[in-house]
């Protein structure tokens, strides 16, 4: 197996400054790809996060399987014992929901603060997540009604934005994010998958290879019937000759070919697949 590199030497900077960010908010909504939940989704996040209270977005549900999205909600409400939102970030029709779970989840905080003798004020809340899970799609959907940025707050860092979602939310308006440090191959696959980890990082074909060997484990025969492969067997130089993409001298294009299918599951072009599955 070719493996995937990773770079450790960023990821002490990088928790340092979200455990900055986390200090200064009450409510965190953490944003994991709902095509792979569990592998998108941080093991140590508590400790990062403090113990804030937090509300999960399975985005991307658009993208994933319908059924398998509903059995991850309930798994994953279980499991954390956190409110469970799926979601995508080209639908605001649950805008409301998602804001109306953040100031509940921020209310025991701003009650606090009153019995301290201090006035009420907004919930503040930021947004976390792996690389490129659609942190910053949540918070321009978060923010697509209001673009009313608030400034710097008395005793908050001044470098910070907070824009006014409404008077019961401020969003920090820059997202957190959470660093890679995942030793396990499988789970990096599937983040390179769906365009969580720098190319650099791995070699295209093999991941390409894995996804196709993925993939027909769990949706038998789809990336045949998809590329019109016959009794072929499924894999790069098959459907690289399949699609006529040849190099001189009749060679099948492999590294076009993978990223290729690559980019057909990213954009959804092979259909609605969720490559976490509960067993």
């Amino acid at each position: 197996m070719d493996y995937i590199h990773w770079y450790p030497g960023h990821i002490a900077k990088a928790e340092k400054k979200l455990k900055e960010q986390v200090s200064i908010v009450d409510v965190v909504i953490e944003v994991i790809d709902a095509r792979i939940p569990c592998s998108s989704a941080y093991p140590d996040i508590e400790k990062l996060l403090r113990e804030k209270p937090r509300l999960i977005l399975l985005n991307k549900s658009d993208l994933a399987n319908v059924e398998q999205t509903q059995t991850w909600v309930k798994k994953i409400k279980e499991k954390t014992n956190c409110p469970v939102i799926s979601t995508s970030a080209n639908d605001n029709k649950d805008l409301s929901k998602i804001l109306n779970k953040v100031a509940e989840l921020g209310q025991p905080k701003i009650i606090a603060l009153v019995k301290k003798g201090l006035l009420p004020r907004a919930v503040r809340v930021m947004v976390v997540g792996m690389p490129n899970v659609g942190k910053s799609s949540i918070i321009n959907k978060l923010i697509k009604k209001s673009k009313t940025k608030t400034g710097a707050k008395a005793g908050v860092t001044r470098e910070q934005q907070w824009v006014r979602i409404n008077p019961k939310v401020d969003l920090l308006d820059t997202p957190g994010i959470i660093p890679l440090k995942q030793e396990n191959q499988t789970t990096a696959y599937k983040l390179a998958f769906v365009d969580s980890i720098g190319e650099n990082a791995y070699d295209v074909e093999a991941v390409a290879q894995n996804f196709i060997n993925t993939t027909e484990k769990l949706y038998p025969d789809l990336i045949k019937k998809y590329y019109n492969l016959n009794s072929e067997e499924v894999n790069l130089s098959n459907i690289a000759l399949k699609r006529n993409w040849i190099l001189q001298g009749g060679k099948p294009d492999t590294k076009r070919c993978a990223q290729n299918i690559l980019n057909d599951f990213r954009s959804g072009r092979l259909g609605r697949l969720t490559l976490d599955i509960d067993e």
